[in-house]
């Protein structure tokens, strides 16, 4: 097997970021990832499984939309230990039984989504997040992919994503994975140094992650992403560049880099990190910048958001083409279509609706045994969101919004209807993030690394609520 050495230390001289410190500082809000719009923190109880029946009813009367390819999302919650920063919806245990069990139920509630979408449904993606996905061992794996392959018809040339714990595979199981199906693989690095590592309690040798990485290469996975993590608690400049010097050299083929969001009034876990090892928020910024610095200069491609690829990543080829889209996990080759979201706390689209399942095991399981999809709240868009959302999504994915054909395709006239926003994109464009004519919108180079700002601008229940502190901050 092909080994990967670790990298030296960072040159002293640092390349140069396309965008200033300074500039970084200034557009340093909080705001939504735009995974979905409206974002998930509108959904309401009111929404229950009738709706999402009434959602999969007008699926299947559409002839094309009732075979047009699904996107499966699967949760699995379960973690063997925990790590101070997560934010994610996960149950700390060491139990494995208990994984067992959920697969029971993640069958029932496969059947009950099955007699609503239809048996054999097409799907061209399927992604495996928790949690902990790879805390299922490899009969639970196997299981899980079995009862998906009985219930739905996945494509031969789909895209099967799994995100990873390093510390709970190794190249064995890799192998395992990629006879099941996965081509794609997400690697939860955070941060290679000891000392951070020691402090959100996850520790793993960064040799691990090299030989790991070497073997998804020897298993020859389409694409493999690490994430990173900058603004944990001990992190420092000279540290962080160290761990952008080692990722450079493991050379993944994506990579996605955020933000930590410390806030551990809404986060429990979080309470374990000491405040005061936190580094300062002009750190984190020149961070940010460093990091953009060293993985462009390194040849990746910056997508946007927080997402960097190879130029011969499939994911920067969809860029270049004007392909990229947009969905629940982050940005994707694929185009928008209906997606089924399995387990606990998962959220999915149907149409012109978002359904999201119960939060605890209990209630997930208890309405399973009811007989009932869990789902626990959800909403149903109104025109207004669809328009918003093609506007948002524009932005976010291609940078660029063209007003006729917008207006043409909502029935609106663009510049009257938006005459507010369009007043508050003014001092953007004075900034130099937007160049505005009297036919379009486009997102300048710089205006790259804050497309969140540019799209909270169009974004109605944020303008009406400035109560933005439940939100992660764009920097």
């Amino acid at each position: 097997m092909p080994t990967i050495a670790l990298a030296p230390p960072p040159p002293t001289e640092r390349p140069t970021s396309p965008v200033s410190s300074q500039t970084l500082a200034r557009l340093d809000v909080a705001g939504p990832r735009y995974t979905s719009y409206p974002t998930a923190d509108r959904f309401v109880e009111a929404f229950g499984p009738a709706d999402y029946a009434d959602a999969a009813r007008q699926r299947r009367l559409g002839m094309s939309a009732g075979r047009a390819p699904l996107s499966l999302y699967v949760h699995i919650p379960f973690c063997a230990s925990l790590c101070y920063y997560c934010a994610c919806n996960k149950i700390i245990t060491r139990h494995a039984e208990r994984a067992r069990e959920y697969l029971q139920y993640l069958g029932k509630e496969i059947a009950l989504q099955v007699e609503q979408i239809g048996a054999r449904a097409p799907v061209s993606q399927l992604h495996l997040g928790g949690g902990t996905p790879t805390f299922l061992d490899d009969q639970g794996l196997s299981e899980l992919m079995r009862m998906l392959r009985e219930a739905f018809t996945l494509a031969p040339d789909g895209e099967y994503a799994i995100e990873i714990d390093p510390r709970t595979v190794d190249a064995k199981r890799l192998a395992h994975l990629s006879r099941l199906g996965f081509n794609r693989l997400s690697f939860g690095v955070q941060d290679f140094e000891p000392e951070v590592q020691r402090a959100v309690h996850r520790i793993q040798p960064a040799q691990q992650v090299f030989d790991l990485m070497a073997a998804a290469r020897a298993q020859h996975f389409l694409s493999v992403n690490c994430d990173l993590i900058y603004g944990l608690p001990r992190q420092t400049l000279d540290s962080f560049d160290r761990t952008l010097a080692r990722i450079c050299t493991l050379r993944p083929d994506r990579v996605a880099l955020y933000a930590y969001a410390h806030l551990p009034e809404r986060f429990k876990p979080q309470r374990r990190i000491a405040t005061e090892e936190l580094p300062g928020a002009a750190t984190r910024i020149e961070m940010l910048s460093r990091s953009i610095a060293a993985l462009t200069a390194a040849g990746y491609v910056y997508i946007g958001m927080d997402h960097f690829a190879l130029p011969t990543d499939s994911l920067a080829i969809a860029k270049r083409q004007g392909r990229l889209h947009r969905n629940f996990q982050g940005y994707s080759t694929h185009p928008d279509c209906d997606l089924v979201a399995l387990g606990v706390s998962a959220i999915g689209k149907l149409g012109g609706t978002y359904s999201q399942n119960a939060k605890s095991l209990e209630d997930y399981y208890d309405d399973l045994d009811q007989g009932r999809l869990p789902i626990a709240r959800g909403l149903a868009l109104t025109r207004d969101d669809v328009l918003r959302r093609s506007v948002i999504m524009a932005i976010m994915c291609q940078g660029y919004v063209d007003f006729e054909s917008v207006g043409i395709a909502h029935l609106i006239d663009f510049k009257a209807y938006f005459a507010a926003e369009m007043a508050g994109l003014e001092p953007m464009e004075t900034g130099g993030l937007v160049h505005i004519t009297e036919r379009d919108l486009t997102v300048t180079d710089t205006g790259w690394f804050f497309v969140r700002a540019v799209a909270m601008v169009f974004d109605r229940y944020l303008q009406s609520d400035r109560k933005r502190a439940r939100f992660s901050r764009i920097i």
